[in-house]
């Protein structure tokens, strides 16, 4: 079991995708809380697969391929489902350079393995960050009713702003270090 433990938690992730669009939009004063723990639970499946797969050097092809997907549908699915609840100029425009971000670098990734170069685009430190930023912003954002007095849904738009100014910056990181093949 250990062996297909990552995979099966990058699955699992997928499959929590469709509770969350169910639970963001049944018409209960609690269905966003549960939305909320099921994008966490979603979350900590991507630290734990990457964490199980190291620990017990479990990698694979197919992990290393499914585990970036899992996570762009969760982040990208919700970032959308925000945007149409609260459709405002700065919502679409984070939303955008998120998932345009992703977009860019998946395919950036792709055309560098094309050309044996794959090393070059790593996941680097600035990706990890942004990432944690993210999936805290998002949290928030699902959440939304303020908490303890605190403003919860305004707490997560300065951390999706955040995550956002991160994302271009590990874009730009990506980009310079694939900016010598990108000469040829």
């Amino acid at each position: 079991m250990t062996k297909h433990l990552p995979n099966t938690l990058t699955v699992l992730r997928m499959i929590l995708i469709p509770v969350m669009i169910l639970f963001f939009y049944l018409p209960f004063e609690w269905s966003r809380y549960v939305a909320c723990w099921v994008f966490v639970a979603a979350s900590i499946t991507d630290f734990l697969d990457g964490y199980f797969a190291r620990k017990h050097k479990t990698s694979s092809k197919f992990g290393a391929f499914l585990d970036p997907v899992a996570d762009k549908l969760t982040v990208t699915t919700a970032l959308i489902i925000l945007l149409q609840d609260h459709p405002t100029i700065l919502m679409m425009i984070a939303t955008t350079v998120i998932i345009g971000r992703e977009i860019t670098i998946s395919a950036l990734r792709e055309w560098m393995a094309e050309l044996g170069e794959r090393g070059a685009v790593n996941v680097a430190m600035v990706g990890k960050v942004k990432t944690v930023f993210q999936m805290m912003a998002i949290g928030f954002l699902i959440y939304e009713a303020d908490l303890w007095g605190l403003p919860v849904y305004n707490i997560g738009l300065v951390l999706l702003y955040f995550a956002a100014s991160l994302t271009l910056y590990s874009m730009y990181v990506y980009l310079r270090a694939a900016w010598p093949m990108m000469k040829e």
